[in-house]
């Protein structure tokens, strides 16, 4: 069908709760998509940091063939094989032992709060209180949008859970000052994604540990966009040498089949008791094997290890255009998940990259969002890198 007539289609049928590029996309190939008339796309936000290995990957549709011809569900009253082999895996690579499987994101960051919240009233004398950072994104339900420090995304929708509070990012003082005889709990990212790619400090993380450790504080790190090879290590944690409690997952973990996780350690794992969370779903086999089958190409082709060092040349080349374009104010970022802070608008940076058939997003007003595929070849981003060059020297005016 035409995408003229199913854009149509859309706006009869479809909530208008997302704000849409007129695009409609019918198949993806690495880090290619194609929409329904046939153009193609490089794709550098990568379904915002979900397809680590591209799209359609040939191991992942295999897999899922093969598991949908298999067993696709069982209600939680029972176990799969893929699911017990997946929260195996993902323990041994955390070294957090327990694993709760959920269907995306918020899912995951919902069940870590009420752990915390359980954790909190069990074992820390009823503390409740939850702390995150100004500019954070944690989802947009309720539990997870009150964690949320942003009030764009709340405003709408107060009265919110209370027990929330935001201190500011990279200021280990403001958490400090937050901190009360009720907070049982730290939640942060330590690449700040919806807030701007902003990657939080050594000094605070190696702080913020300290600081829990000295009020007994529990420590909760949101890995959903930067875990598993994002940011050039399986778990941006291990660039601070700071282990969590409770750690969440998702999009790379499913690979844009629905899936999240949420991993703590023992001790902290043992204040849910049966009834206390749950799920009918959680993933399903599907996506267990998926995830499986994503970890197992992560480790043969090495991806944590190459997404380290194409972060460091993308930085480098950057930083290279910040001299030659005084539109770009800043760069930042880990590993495959890099920003580039513009002195002008960035919404129309990106629509001017999407007419040429590059996909980057315009994650704040003025900041340009880029997660392309971890495996993505030199002959996707050479080509990719120099449109967005040219999209970027053309708002230069001359002096």
């Amino acid at each position: 069908m035409e995408m003229q007539s199913l854009l149509e289609k859309a706006d009869r049928v479809m909530m208008k709760n997302v704000s849409r590029f007129p695009v409609v996309f019918s198949r993806g190939e690495g880090a290619y998509l194609y929409d329904t008339d046939g153009k193609r796309y490089l794709d550098f936000l990568s379904g915002i940091a979900v397809h680590a290995l591209g799209h359609s990957h040939p191991r992942i549709a295999k897999a899922l063939v093969e598991q949908a011809e298999k067993i696709v569900h069982v209600s939680n009253y029972f176990y799969l094989e893929e699911q017990i082999l997946l929260a195996e895996k993902l323990a041994a690579l955390s070294g957090l032992e327990r694993v709760f499987f959920s269907n995306s994101g918020a899912e995951a960051n919902e069940a870590a709060l009420k752990l915390a919240r359980k954790y909190g009233r069990e074992k820390l004398g009823g503390k409740y209180e939850i702390i995150s950072a100004e500019k954070s994104f944690h989802g947009r339900t309720f539990g997870a949008l009150a964690a949320t420090g942003q009030p764009k995304y709340q405003e709408a929708f107060q009265p919110l859970p209370a027990g929330f509070k935001y201190a500011k990012f990279n200021d280990l003082s403001s958490w400090e000052a937050a901190v009360t005889p009720q907070t049982c709990a730290f939640l942060l990212e330590l690449v700040q994604g919806e807030g701007g790619v902003n990657p939080a400090t050594p000094e605070f993380v190696q702080g913020l540990a300290a600081l829990s450790r000295r009020h007994g504080i529990l420590l909760i790190f949101d890995e959903i966009q930067t875990g598993l090879g994002r940011t050039g290590k399986s778990f941006a944690w291990q660039h601070f040498g700071i282990k969590p409690q409770i750690m969440t997952l998702a999009k790379a973990l499913g690979s844009g089949v629905p899936l999240g996780a949420m991993l703590a350690t023992e001790e902290v794992a043992a204040a849910f008791t049966p009834g206390d969370h749950s799920t009918t779903i959680g993933g399903g086999g599907l996506a267990y094997t998926v995830a499986l089958e994503v970890l197992k190409v992560m480790e043969e082709e090495k991806l944590p290890e190459r997404t380290a060092q194409l972060g460091q040349e993308l930085l480098k080349t950057f930083h290279a255009w910040q001299k030659e374009l005084p539109i770009i104010r800043e760069v930042r970022g880990l590993g495959l998940l890099l920003a580039l802070e513009l002195t002008i608008p960035s919404r129309p940076i990106a629509e001017q990259c999407l007419e040429r058939g590059l996909i980057v997003n315009a994650v704040t007003p003025t900041a340009i969002r880029l997660a392309p595929p971890l495996n993505i070849g030199e002959a996707e981003l050479e080509p990719g890198l120099d449109l967005l060059y040219t999209v970027l020297k053309d708002q230069v005016v001359p002096s």
